[in-house]
């Protein structure tokens, strides 16, 4: 069985983070930080971008894998999982934003509702519900 969903987003998730650390990067090379975020704002907003994608795809992974092996992934699955792929990015370039705003609050309220979907599937699935 091939898990075309899971693979497609698997490929995006490592895509974001290459470009997360580009992005990263970018901020340490031109202020010559090599390690930590030598009390930079910017750095450490990207570090943290970074690392709450990191925190957070492999959970969305494992629950689209697992719904997706079930054979109840269908369409819907992609869906999901391409709206969680749009609300880290929107959440990475809010992070580049010192106070609060629409899209780090977006892309993390997003990125919890669908952990909590998939999560729900996920048990109705288990328990023969869906």
């Amino acid at each position: 069985m091939i898990l075309q969903t899971t693979l497609s987003l698997s490929a995006a998730a490592a895509i974001i983070n290459i470009w997360l650390g580009i992005r990263t990067g970018q901020v340490r090379i031109g202020k010559k930080i090599m390690h930590g975020d030598g009390g930079d704002a910017l750095l450490l907003q990207r570090m943290r971008a970074q690392a709450n994608f990191v925190e957070n795809t492999p959970f969305a992974l494992f629950l689209i894998a697992a719904i997706e092996l079930t054979g109840k992934g269908n369409q819907w699955l992609a869906i999901v999982g391409s709206i969680f792929m749009l609300a880290r990015v929107a959440h990475a370039f809010g992070m580049d934003r010192a106070g609060p705003n629409p899209l780090r609050a977006g892309g993390f309220i997003i990125t919890l509702l669908v952990l909590l979907s998939l999560a729900v599937m996920a048990v109705l699935i288990a328990l023969g519900r869906f």
